[in-house]
């Protein structure tokens, strides 16, 4: 019988933000983690670990979106091929009076969708549990125990065990203000990462809208888990306790402004629900009128034209924000931020005198992405 709690060092992959491998693999080597693979550009990240490490990552990742135990890695040709593939792996661990459900995605071209995907795979465990146990095992699509992940990309087969649940870790608690096109969480931390800020340097967003920068940026500092208020009774199936963690009473100079009222009001719901109101300034300013603020970190997610109506206007906005930076930054200062329009960037880098130290093609969304990080 398979034993999947045991100490032996497993297999596991991690799905996240397309473009963001890099920045992921460390943070989950910096909890303990064994790289294998990169899937660049692909949001997938393999490594190895004991199963300490899942409810480690499903607590305290910041960049991570979900965590699987890899059971099978494979190419197949066919929905045959993918019920052949599930039904001849082991699923003798899942206890009798447990239920389970599948929940698959496809990308590529196939003459079969995912929700066809989804009953060979089904099936497939069901036909496996039979052989190995003689029990036919449950199915609860709604509320299941355990959640068997089966994606297919193009031909690529991967079947593994969702160790961290139906609602995904980029999805935070503290979101009761929602702004029309919010900031993805993992984003906006891999943003904060990249960007190289420390806790004794000051940070601003100048067009924070609901304040997804700031608050993570002051949840980092105050050691405040992503996970916190988070339902682990997921975990129960896995018979892990959450590791003790205690939040920190750090503080630093963290800023968040927007041009409209009604965000700004909105971010500091927000950031009271996540804890860290004492630890974020917001406040009401156009970015066109920043003055007498001094930072050395900027970090933002400027429009991309369908926030505010005319795409002409972008040239203009960013002009402004590179002209406001300018003014802004001191010292041995650093702008973040994430835009559809490389080329733009490249053109106003060059214009203001910005270095571009790092490029990383992000897909947010819809959109193919470009996280930059400048030097002033």
């Amino acid at each position: 019988m398979m034993d999947i709690l045991d100490g032996e060092t497993k297999v596991f992959y991690a799905t996240l933000p397309m473009g963001l491998e890099r920045v992921s693999a460390r943070e989950i080597e910096g909890f303990g983690g064994r790289i294998r693979e990169l899937r660049e550009g692909k949001g997938r990240v393999f490594f190895e670990g004991r199963m300490d490490l899942v409810p480690i990552l499903n607590n305290l990742s910041r960049t991570l979106e979900r965590v699987m135990l890899l059971l099978c890695n494979t190419h197949v040709s066919s929905l045959d091929d993918v019920y052949r593939v599930v039904k001849s792996l082991d699923f003798s661990f899942i206890n009798p009076d447990q239920s389970f459900a599948i929940r698959s995605s496809r990308t590529g071209t196939h003459d079969f969708t995912s929700i066809d995907i989804s009953r060979e795979a089904g099936q497939g465990v069901i036909d496996s549990y039979l052989k190995d146990r003689k029990i036919r095992l449950k199915v609860d699509l709604d509320d299941p125990d355990i959640i068997i992940r089966v994606d297919l990309i193009q031909d690529e087969l991967f079947v593994g065990i969702d160790t961290t649940g139906d609602r995904a870790l980029h999805k935070r608690w503290y979101r009761v203000y929602n702004h029309p096109a919010p900031l993805n969480p993992s984003i906006a931390c891999s943003m904060i990462y990249l960007s190289g800020w420390k806790k004794e340097k000051t940070l601003l967003d100048p067009m924070c809208g609901s304040g997804t920068i700031p608050i993570e940026s002051a949840m980092m500092i105050r050691n405040i888990p992503p996970g916190k208020n988070r339902d682990f009774s997921y975990f129960e199936f896995l018979g892990r306790i959450l590791p003790e963690f205690r939040e920190s009473g750090d503080s630093s100079i963290i800023l968040g402004s927007d041009k409209f009222r009604k965000h700004v009001e909105g971010a500091k719901e927000n950031a009271k629900e996540a804890g860290v109101l004492d630890t974020v300034r917001f406040f009401q300013m156009d970015v066109e009128e920043l003055k007498g603020i001094e930072a050395e970190y900027i970090v933002t997610n400027p429009p991309y034209g369908l926030r505010i109506g005319r795409k002409g206007r972008i040239k203009e906005l960013y002009e402004i924000l590179f002209e406001r930076s300018m003014d802004v930054l001191t010292g041995d200062s650093i702008l973040t931020l994430i835009t559809p329009y490389g080329d733009l960037i490249r053109d106003l880098s060059i214009a203001f005198g910005f270095q571009i130290k790092e490029e990383m093609k992000v897909r947010y969304g819809d959109l193919d992405t470009t996280i930059f990080k400048l030097k002033a």
